[in-house]
C-alpha cells in the first residue's frame, strides 16, 4: 500500500481546481546561469524546468513574505520581546487530533545516520545497518552546482539500485543485497536561494529547487515501491512555514499525479520559535508528517541567535551546553509528549563523535559519550535516534534495542512533562574558558574554509562538524564581544583586542599541512574577522558564502 493511502480522482481534481493559470504557465521565465555540469540537461529537462517555475511562481511569493516575518519577529525579540506560546492557537494545542498513520516501512526508526548527497557517502549509509539514511542537500553539503546536480543523478541512481562508485585508489562501492535503509532527503531550508537560476528574474527558492527535482524525477518509482518519497524539512521557525510546505507538498502529488497523501515529511525542531509551535507545525502538516526531530546543534544556534542582544541569556562555551542542560532537556521532553500524543515519532538528535581508531583511551571517552546521550534519550521515550559516522550504529543500536524492544515508543505519553514558557528560555550556566574561546574560531575558520573548497562535513577534532555547529561557534563568537562585559574564566576581559589576536596567530594553532580547505584559509580567517566585526550578527553563515561557491 502507498503510504498515505489512495487518493481519489475527485480529490486530485478538487485540489488541482485551486491552480490558478499562472502555475500553469510554461517555463518560459525559467533562466540558468551556471557551469557546464555533466548531466545537468538531464536534471534540468524542459518538463523539470517547467515544473520548478509551476513551484516558484505559486509558492515563491508567500516564501518571501514568511521570510520577511521572520526577520520582523527577530526585530522585536532584539527590542526584548520573549518568544512564547501563541494564545491564538491554544485551540490547536488543546484539541483531541491525531497525524495521518505511519507507513510501516518507518514504523521503526532507532538509528538514523546522515550525510551529504556525494556517490560514496549514499552507497555505505545506505548499506550501513541504520534504518533511515537522510540524504542532505543542507548542512553538511556544500552547495556547489556539481555537488547539487550531481546529488540528483547520485540519488536517482540509487532508487534504481544501479549506483556505484570507484575510489583514486581502486576500490570499489556497491549497494549489498542485505537491507538497505530507508531514504529520505533534506531539501536547503526556507531562507536559502539557488543563485544558478531564476524564474520571471528572481531567484529560485533552493527549497524549491532540491525539492522539486527530486519529487519530479524520482516520486513515482518511490511511490510504486511505497517508499515515499520521504523528506526532513529543516529550520522552520513557524507552523505557517509548515503549512507552505504542506502546500508545496499537495501542490506536488497533484502534478505528478500521486495519491494524497504520499509524501511524507519529519520536522527538524530546530529553532528556538519552532518549540512554542510544535503542535500547531504537526497540525499544518497532519496529513504528511510522520515525526519531530531534536535538531540539536541548529536549536543552540537558535538560541543563541534568537538572545544576541540580551546580555542575561548567553551561553556558556560550546563545550559545557549539553542535552542535559535545563532548557534543551525541557525542549526534548516536550517533542517527545507533544509528538507521542498526536501519534508522531519524536526523533533523538546528533551524535556528532567519530571513532578515534589511533587512541584507544581517547575512543573510550568518546564512546562512553555517545552511550550516555543514546541512553538519556531512549529512556526519555524517543523513538530513534541520529549518528553521523556508521562507526557508532552498532553501539546506539544496542542500547535502543536494549531499552527499545517494540518498534517504537508512541506508548510513552510522558505525562509527566510539564514544560513552561520560562523552562524553555532559561539560560544554561557555566564560563567561557581560553581553550572554548580558542576552539571556537579554530573550528569556524577550518569549517568555513573547507565548505568553501566543496566540502559541508568536515571532521575536526574527532567531532563531525557540519554547518550547525559552525554556526554555533560564529554566532558565540559575535554575541560574547558584541554584549560586552565578559571574561574568560581566568580573568582575562573577553574583547575584541583578544579576538583579533587570537584570529592573527590562527596559523600557530591549525597545522595547514594537508588541512581540508588550506587554500581557502586566508579568505575563511578574513571571513570570520570581517562577521564577528559587523554591527549585526548574520543570519546565516552560507548565505554570504554562498555567493562565492561556483
Amino acid at each position: 500500500m502507498l503510504a498515505g493511502g489512495e487518493g481519489t480522482d475527485n480529490q486530485m481534481d478538487s485540489v488541482e481546481l485551486r491552480m490558478p493559470d499562472a502555475a500553469r504557465l510554461p517555463a518560459s521565465g525559467f533562466a540558468l546561469s551556471a557551469p557546464d555540469q555533466a548531466g545537468s540537461s538531464a536534471v534540468l529537462s524542459a518538463d523539470a524546468k517547467d515544473f520548478l517555475v509551476d513551484l516558484q511562481r505559486r509558492f515563491g511569493p508567500r516564501r518571501s513574505e514568511l521570510l520577511a516575518a521572520r526577520r520582523a519577529r527577530q526585530l522585536r525579540f532584539d527590542a526584548g520581546e520573549l518568544p512564547d506560546f501563541l494564545p491564538e492557537t491554544a485551540a490547536i494545542r488543546n484539541a483531541d487530533w491525531k497525524v495521518a498513520p505511519i507507513p510501516e516501512v518507518l514504523a521503526d526508526r532507532r538509528i538514523e545516520i546522515t550525510g551529504p548527497v556525494d556517490r560514496k557517502m549514499i552507497i555505505n549509509a545506505l548499506n550501513s545497518g541504520a534504518r533511515v539514511f537522510m540524504a542532505d542537500f543542507e548542512d553538511s553539503t556544500s552547495p556547489t552546482w556539481e555537488a547539487l546536480i550531481q546529488g540528483q543523478i547520485n540519488l536517482g541512481d540509487a532508487i534504481a539500485r544501479r549506483i556505484d562508485f570507484t575510489s583514486a585508489e581502486g576500490k570499489r562501492y556497491a549497494l549489498s543485497t542485505d537491507r538497505l535503509a530507508v531514504l529520505m532527503v533534506r531539501p536547503r531550508g526556507w531562507h536559502l536561494e539557488e543563485k544558478h537560476c531564476t524564474v520571471d528574474g528572481q531567484a529560485l527558492s533552493a527549497s524549491l529547487f532540491d525539492f522539486g527535482l527530486f519529487v519530479f524525477h524520482q516520486a513515482a518509482r518511490l511511490a510504486a515501491s511505497g517508499h515515499g518519497p520521504f523528506f526532513y524539512l529543516p529550520k522552520l521557525q513557524s507552523h505557517h512555514e509548515a503549512a507552505l510546505w504542506d502546500e508545496v507538498m499537495a501542490y506536488a502529488e497533484v502534478r505528478l499525479r500521486l495519491p494524497i497523501g504520499t509524501i511524507k515529511a519529519t520536522v527538524l525542531i530546530e529553532t528556538l520559535p519552532a518549540a512554542f509551535e510544535m503542535d500547531e507545525i504537526l497540525f499544518a502538516l497532519k496529513d504528511r508528517v510522520v515525526g519531530l526531530n531534536c535538531g540539536r546543534w541548529d536549536y543552540i544556534f537558535s538560541y543563541i541567535k534568537t538572545f544576541r542582544t540580551q546580555p542575561n541569556r548567553v551561553l556558556p562555551e560550546r563545550g559545557q551546553v549539553a542535552m542535559t542542560a535545563p532548557f534543551l532537556k525541557a525542549y526534548a521532553e516536550l517533542l517527545i509528549q507533544t509528538c507521542h500524543r498526536r501519534g508522531a515519532f519524536a526523533m533523538g538528535g546528533m551524535a556528532a563523535q567519530i571513532p578515534i581508531t589511533r587512541d584507544p583511551v581517547a575512543n573510550a571517552a568518546a564512546m562512553e559519550k555517545v552511550r550516555a546521550d543514546k541512553l538519556r534519550e531512549v529512556l526519555a521515550g524517543h523513538d530513534g535516534t541520529w549518528v553521523a559516522h556508521p562507526g557508532l550504529i552498532a553501539l546506539a543500536e544496542e542500547i535502543f534495542d536494549s531499552k527499545m524492544p517494540t518498534p517504537n515508543q508512541l506508548q510513552v505519553r510522558r505525562a509527566d512533562v510539564q514544560v513552561s514558557r520560562d523552562q524553555l528560555i532559561a539560560p544554561a550556566t557555566g564560563s567561557i574558558t581560553r581553550a572554548g574561546f580558542l576552539n571556537n574560531i579554530d573550528v569556524c575558520v577550518r569549517y568555513v574554509a573547507a565548505w568553501l573548497d566543496g566540502l559541508g562535513c568536515v571532521p575536526i577534532h574527532h567531532l563531525m562538524e557540519d554547518a550547525a555547529t559552525a554556526e554555533i561557534s560564529r554566532s558565540q563568537l559575535w554575541q560574547w564581544l558584541h554584549v560586552g562585559g565578559l571574561s574568560l574564566d581566568d580573568g582575562t576581559p573577553l574583547d575584541f583586542q583578544l579576538f583579533d589576536q587570537a584570529l592573527a596567530t590562527i596559523a600557530d594553532r591549525v597545522d595547514l599541512q594537508g588541512q581540508i580547505g588550506a587554500r581557502q584559509f586566508a579568505e575563511a580567517v578574513a571571513l570570520l574577522g570581517d562577521w564577528t566585526h559587523a554591527e549585526d550578527l548574520i543570519e546565516f553563515l552560507t548565505l554570504p558564502s554562498y555567493q562565492r561557491l561556483p
